[in-house]
C-alpha cells in the first residue's frame, strides 16, 4: 500500500511525473489560493482518493508531494485546484483517450514505467543539403483501405510504409501533431480558417471554438478534427494513434525502425497564446530525450525562438520556424552546426506564380531558387497539408470545400494555381497531359532549387482531394492518401524519385554554401549563371516567361566527388515555344539532354548529344523544361537502348 512521504522534501522541477526507486514524486504549478492537491484513481476497485498538498511543500506556485510504494500500473491520477479537476499538462500518457473519436468526460494522467531498449540508436543529424523532407499525418497516411498494410492509421502502419520512403529517396518525415490532442470536434466548433490574412492567423482560428451555435432543424454532429493545431497534451503520444496498447513503446519502434533506414523524425508542435514559454521549452527537449527525435516544427505566435536556439541540449536539433532573430542567436558568429531553418510559404507561392505563366513572377522566382544562406536551412516546397495537392494545384482554379460544412467559406480563396482549362476530374487527354508537364515542371522547380525540398504525402502518388484545400475535419476519402501506383500515380511517382536521385548523386544540385553569381574560384565560369534566347543574357524583365539557368560542376566538389557535372536548365513557362542559346562549355565537353518535361517518358536519362557547333540552340516547347548535363566527348554519340 503506498504512503504519504510527508517528511520529504517535494521536487519542484521537473513538473509532472518523476519515479526513482520506490518514490513517486508530483509536481504541479497552481493559480488559486484555494485547497489543492492530487487525485489517485484505483483502476482496480474504481475509486478515488484526494491528497491534499502539504504548504510546506510550495515552492513560488508550485506544489509538490512524495508517495512512496505506489503501484503506477493500478493508478491514475489528476490534479484539483478548489471545485475544479486539472488534467497534468506534463502527464507522460493520457488515460481516456485511447481510441479515435470518442473521449473520456474526464481524462487522467497516467504513469511512463516501461523501460525502452534504444540499442545502439542516435539522431542521424543529415545535413539540410543531403535532407529529403516528407510531410504526413499518421492517421491519414494508412488509414484509406488502398494502403494495403496490416496497422492502418498508425505508428505501426508508418513503420510498414518504410520501403515505399526508401524507395522514393526520403531522409525525413515530418509528422503533423502526434502528441494527445482531442480530435472530437462538434459541427457547431468549427472554425473559418479561410478569413485569415495569415497561416498563423487560421492556425489560431482552427484553435477557437465557434460556440453555442446549432443548425434550425438538425441535431448535433460530431466533426473530428483530424490535424490538432489545437492546444494539447505535449508530452503525451496520442494514443488514437497507436495499434498497441502502449503508444510511447510504439512511437519509440517507430522512430528507431526509421532510424535504422536512414529516416530522420521531425515532429510538429502547435502552441497557442495559452501555452507558457517553460513548458514549450520543457515538451521540446523531452521529445528529444525521451523519443529521439531530429527535430521540431514548431508553430504558434509566443515562441521563445531566442531560448529555444541558444539551448545547449538543442544546439543539434533541427528546428523550423517561419522567422528566427539570427543576430540576437548568433551575433557575427556562425553556427557550429546549421540546425535552423525557415518554413514559410514564399516558395510555394513564388513557384506556382512562375509554374502558370504569370506575369511579374520569373525574377522572384529565380532569387529564391539559388537562396541557401550560411546561417540556417531553408525549406522549400510547392504543396503542403493546407491548400491543394499537388495532382489538385493543375486540376483546380478555385477551392471546393462544401463538405467541410462552412459554406465554402474555410480554407484560404488564393492559392495561385491553374486547372489547365478543366476544372476538376476530366477524361481529355490533352488537359491530362498537360497536366503531368505542369506536375513534372513543379518537381524540377523544387528539386533543382538549392534549399531542402519538403513533398507533401500522397504527392508522389498523384494524391486528389477533389479540389478540397482544407480538409482538417475530413477522415474519410478527401483527406486520406490514396495508394495509386496505377497511371498518373505510377508516372509521378517514378519522375519525382528519377529527380531526388539525381539531386542526390550531384552536389553542384545541393551546395552547401549559397551560390554568389559570382567566378569564385577563378575557374572561368560563375557558380551559377542566367541565360536567354542568347548565352549570358538572361531577360528578366515583367513580361518574361522564360530562363536558363548553368550550374557550374566545379563548384560541387566533395570529398568524395572532384568535380560534378555542368547543368543547363531550360525553363519555358511560356504559351509558345522559347529558343535558347546554350553557353559554351569547357574544352572537350559537350551538353546532353537529360529529361524533356513534354515528353511521355518518366525516365531521367541521357536522352541525345546536342549538336550545332559551340553555342548550340535548343528550342524548348510551351510550358516545358529542359534539363541538360555536361558529358566527355566519346565521338558519335549513341542514344540508349539502341
Amino acid at each position: 500500500m503506498y504512503t504519504i512521504d510527508r517528511n520529504a522534501i517535494g521536487r519542484p522541477y521537473p513538473l509532472g511525473v518523476t519515479i526513482e526507486n520506490n518514490r513517486t514524486y508530483f509536481s504541479v504549478a497552481m493559480k488559486s489560493e484555494m485547497e489543492c492537491g492530487l487525485i489517485l484513481y484505483d483502476k482496480n476497485v474504481k475509486e478515488e482518493t484526494r491528497i491534499p498538498f502539504d504548504r510546506i511543500n510550495k515552492f513560488g506556485s508550485i506544489f509538490c508531494m512524495v508517495i512512496k510504494n505506489l503501484d503506477a500500473k493500478r493508478y491514475e491520477y489528476n490534479f484539483y485546484d478548489g471545485g475544479r479537476i486539472v488534467t497534468d499538462p506534463y502527464a507522460k500518457v493520457i488515460c481516456g483517450h485511447s481510441k479515435w473519436g470518442t473521449c473520456d468526460e474526464v481524462l487522467r494522467g497516467g504513469f511512463l514505467i516501461d523501460s525502452y531498449d534504444w540499442e545502439e540508436d542516435k539522431p542521424l543529424k543529415i545535413p539540410y543539403s543531403n535532407s529529403i523532407l516528407y510531410c504526413l499525418n499518421v492517421r491519414a497516411f494508412t488509414k484509406h483501405r488502398s494502403s494495403g498494410i496490416a496497422h492502418k492509421g498508425t505508428y505501426q502502419g508508418l513503420i510498414e510504409k518504410i520501403p515505399h520512403l526508401k524507395e522514393l529517396g526520403i531522409t525525413a518525415v515530418e509528422l503533423m501533431p502526434a502528441y494527445e490532442f482531442n480530435e472530437v470536434r462538434s459541427k457547431e466548433e468549427r472554425v473559418y480558417s479561410s478569413q485569415a490574412a495569415t497561416m498563423e492567423e487560421a492556425i489560431q482560428r482552427l484553435a477557437l471554438p465557434m460556440e453555442g451555435l446549432k443548425e434550425e432543424g438538425s441535431e448535433k454532429e460530431e466533426r473530428y478534427n483530424c490535424w490538432g493545431y489545437i492546444e494539447g497534451y505535449y508530452f503525451a503520444p496520442k494514443a488514437a494513434f497507436s495499434f498497441h496498447k502502449d503508444a510511447s513503446i510504439e512511437v519509440k519502434d517507430m522512430v528507431k525502425e526509421l532510424h535504422r533506414n536512414g529516416i530522420e523524425v521531425i515532429l510538429q508542435f502547435y502552441f497557442p497564446k495559452s501555452v507558457k514559454p517553460g513548458l514549450i521549452l520543457d515538451a521540446i527537449k523531452y521529445w528529444v530525450l525521451e523519443y529521439h527525435i531530429d527535430g521540431v516544427h514548431l508553430k504558434g505566435e509566443r515562441i521563445p525562438l531566442h531560448v529555444i536556439a541558444t539551448d545547449p541540449l538543442l544546439c543539434e536539433t533541427k528546428i523550423f520556424y517561419d522567422y528566427f532573430p539570427f543576430d540576437d542567436i548568433y551575433g557575427t558568429q556562425e553556427p557550429a552546426y546549421k540546425n535552423l531553418a525557415i518554413y514559410k510559404d514564399d516558395y510555394m507561392y513564388a513557384a506556382r506564380r512562375f509554374l502558370k505563366g504569370d506575369d511579374n513572377a520569373l525574377s522572384y522566382f529565380m532569387e529564391l531558387q539559388r537562396q541557401n544562406p550560411s546561417r540556417h536551412g531553408i525549406i522549400n516546397y510547392v504543396t503542403n497539408y493546407y491548400g491543394f495537392t499537388l495532382t489538385d494545384m493543375v486540376s483546380y482554379d478555385r477551392k471546393h470545400n462544401e463538405d467541410n460544412g462552412e459554406d465554402n467559406e474555410d480554407g484560404n480563396d488564393y492559392n495561385f494555381t491553374w486547372n489547365c482549362g478543366v476544372e476538376g476530374i476530366t477524361r481529355k487527354k490533352t488537359v491530362q497531359e498537360l497536366r503531368l508537364r505542369q506536375i513534372k515542371n513543379a518537381l524540377v522547380m523544387l528539386f533543382s532549387a538549392q534549399g531542402t525540398p519538403l513533398i507533401y504525402s500522397g504527392d508522389e502518388l498523384g494524391n486528389t482531394r477533389y479540389g478540397n484545400n482544407n480538409p482538417y475535419c475530413q477522415d474519410n476519402e478527401i483527406g486520406f492518401i490514396k495508394w495509386n501506383m496505377t497511371g498518373m500515380g505510377k508516372k509521378i511517382f517514378s519522375y519525382m524519385k528519377e529527380l531526388i536521385a539525381l539531386r542526390r548523386q550531384h552536389p553542384v544540385l545541393r551546395n552547401e554554401k549559397e551560390f554568389k553569381i559570382l567566378d569564385t574560384m577563378g575557374c572561368g565560369y560563375p557558380d551559377i549563371s542566367y541565360h536567354g534566347e542568347e548565352a549570358w543574357r538572361p531577360d528578366f524583365g515583367g513580361h518574361s516567361r522564360y530562363a536558363g539557368v548553368m550550374y557550374c560542376g566545379f563548384y560541387g566538389k566533395t570529398a568524395e566527388k572532384k568535380d560534378d557535372n555542368f547543368f543547363y536548365i531550360a525553363y519555358n513557362m511560356y504559351w509558345l515555344p522559347s529558343t535558347f542559346a546554350l553557353p559554351k562549355l569547357p574544352k572537350d565537353m559537350e551538353w546532353c539532354l537529360l529529361t524533356d518535361t513534354s515528353e511521355t517518358s518518366n525516365k531521367i536519362e541521357e536522352e541525345m548529344q546536342i549538336q550545332g557547333g559551340a553555342r548550340p540552340r535548343i528550342e524548348v516547347p510551351p510550358r516545358t523544361v529542359h534539363i541538360y548535363i555536361s558529358r566527355q566527348k566519346k565521338g558519335r554519340h549513341i542514344k540508349k537502348g539502341s
